[in-house]
């Protein structure tokens, strides 16, 4: 298959003789296309390629980001010939089939498309990166990870031995170092922060090894290497991480720092030992992907304004409550970043620390060393602390030191993992704290959730049953009229009609009423009752409302509340 695009690239002056002849040394070995070879020059992007080709040939440039393939389409071409000759079908017009074309310079294609479909073709422009990703979303092939897979082949083979000598796990390293296994978990975590993911899990069978991504809140499979890369992909996993590779017994954390692109990312990487070898989860940390404005966050009006009021009190305690992964740990550091000025001392004990922030004063708590939440609280109040944030409250020695703190005109910012903002108090109290304390150091307690957006590229209106409006407290007869949303699924959403997350609050303001109710004893039910009362915006009637507004699907609501 004889590309024209090198050539047409240097007779355009977009390529120097000097960088043609090095393109044509490297892609006679390198097994990439040709667009790839080229784009690595350094001298020209994909984009620009695409738009060049499109020019030349006077033919359309599209965006494939948002575009649904109807089955039907995708089934005039085999998956062989398309990821062969980088060709997609698109849409059908009558006796027209569009077709995106990586590379409109190959004559014959077009020939064969014609005669195998039987339609007329109408050629298109697309970039490299767009169809891969389209024929990794429709086909499950030919993506960046299996790119990779490709090129490795089956030549790496890395066992690490249980008792190894220094000299042995010296040379064990540089092994590993040199593998091709070193391309497969750069591609990986490249892969992964591409798509958004929060996670990616490495993990190992009787007969299988299985690699995840957790993006918007929920795993997905995107590849399972060959079973002989496992030892050496975990090992150099705690290589990066600057574990112990010899060390297979216990669980082991550590962190890794990688410059990808242009912006370096963190990870926080695990290991557990499991039956068939240990398991690594990587957690990503992009900072260039947080976002500290509030009021982005899904937060309704009134709840939103209730928040912004305790947070410029200069004491007591705000309490983010939620299960692991629903955002509690974000929306401190957007309170931290409103608060953390030149004029206060800003003090922070956190295990981990995910991000840090110029001007905060944060710690690491190290249990093994005595450095508990507890004593990082105690030694913060010798350091006069305007704003003390304690990562979570785990006990009744770190619950009452952050307590008389919050007395003694500090705000204090801290985490506890309840199901509602009612059931806080309750939880502190089951700890110990006295009633009189949690009624005087609270100020404002917020429960949050997650719940995913429906993709914009693909959202479609979408029919209703009457029974399941009524099980999310809908009555048909209101909402009659009003449209409800679904993702169909496109490219940008991976197929699955969903793109990004936001949040549902439920924001409880600790009134004088409130705090009767609290001293009095009463149930979390009688208090969240008497909040309601007063404006507060359950979780459930805060998706329900994202529901309404077309911003999540009914399904949504119901995974993330439940039968709250």
């Amino acid at each position: 298959m004889n590309s024209r695009i090198p050539n047409l690239l240097l007779n355009n002056n977009l390529l120097s003789q000097e960088q043609y002849l090095l393109f044509k040394s490297r892609q006679k070995d390198s097994g990439n296309s040709v667009v790839t070879d080229l784009c690595k020059l350094g001298v020209v992007t994909e984009d620009q390629i695409a738009s060049f080709l499109a020019g030349y040939y006077d033919l359309q440039k599209i965006d494939l980001e948002g575009t649904d393939i109807p089955e039907a389409v995708r089934k005039m071409l085999s998956p062989e010939f398309i990821q062969k000759y980088q060709v997609l079908p698109v849409k059908r017009s009558g006796k027209t089939l569009q077709i995106a074309l990586v590379d409109p310079s190959i004559d014959f294609v077009l020939e064969d498309i014609k005669f195998i479909t039987g339609f007329n073709v109408q050629p298109t422009v697309v970039t490299e990166t767009q169809f891969l990703r389209a024929i990794e979303t429709y086909y499950h092939m030919g993506g960046t990870l299996d790119k990779i897979l490709k090129d490795i082949g089956d030549d790496v083979s890395a066992e690490i031995i249980q008792d190894t000598s220094d000299a042995e796990q010296e040379k064990l390293r540089e092994e590993i170092e040199t593998a091709p296994v070193v391309k497969l978990l750069d591609g990986v975590i490249a892969d992964a922060v591409q798509k958004g993911a929060s996670d990616v899990h490495i993990e190992p069978y009787e007969q299988q090894l299985r690699i995840r991504f957790r993006i918007d809140g929920m795993l997905t499979e995107v590849m399972s290497p060959p079973y002989h890369m496992k030892s050496a992909l975990i090992s150099r996993a705690k290589i990066m991480a600057n574990l112990n590779i010899a060390e297979r017994r216990v669980p082991q954390d550590g962190h890794i720092k990688m410059k990808l692109i242009d912006r370096t990312i963190d990870l926080r990487v695990s290991t557990l030992p499991t039956l068939f070898g240990e398991k690594v989860v990587m957690r990503i940390l992009d900072k260039s992907n947080l976002t500290l404005d509030l009021a982005t966050f899904g937060f309704e009006e009134k709840a939103l304004d209730d928040f912004a009021r305790a947070i410029r009190l200069p004491y007591g305690m705000i309490l983010v409550t939620g299960p692991t992964g629903s955002g509690k740990t974000t929306t401190l550091y957007s309170v931290l970043s409103k608060l953390n000025t030149p004029t206060v001392n800003t003090m922070s004990a956190e295990d981990p620390v995910e991000y840090n922030f110029a001007g905060l004063n944060q710690v690491l708590v190290r249990e093994e060393v005595g450095l508990t939440f507890a004593s990082a609280l105690r030694a913060f109040l010798r350091q006069d602390p305007d704003i003390i944030m304690i990562g979570e409250i785990r006990d009744l020695e770190t619950g009452s030191i952050a307590v008389r703190a919050a007395l003694t005109g500090h705000l204090v910012l801290s985490t506890l993992h309840t199901n509602s903002a009612a059931a806080t108090i309750s939880r502190m109290v089951d700890m110990g704290i006295e009633r009189f304390l949690v009624s005087s150091s609270l100020s404002l307690i917020v429960a949050q959730r997650l719940i995913r957006k429906i993709c914009v590229k693909c959202k479609t209106p979408v029919e209703v049953h009457e029974e399941a409006l009524r099980e999310i407290g809908l009555d048909p007869v209101l909402t009659k009229g009003t449209t409800f949303y679904k993702g169909a699924g496109c490219i940008e959403c991976n197929n699955s009609g969903y793109r990004g997350r936001t949040g549902i609050y439920e924001v409880m303001s600790i009134t004088p009423k409130i705090r009767t109710m609290i001293l009095d004893g009463k149930t979390p039910t009688d208090i969240e009752a008497a909040a309601v009362a007063d404006g507060m915006v359950t979780l459930r009637i805060g998706a329900v409302l994202k529901f309404e507004r077309g911003i999540t699907t009914i399904e949504e609501v119901l995974r993330v509340t439940g039968d709250m």
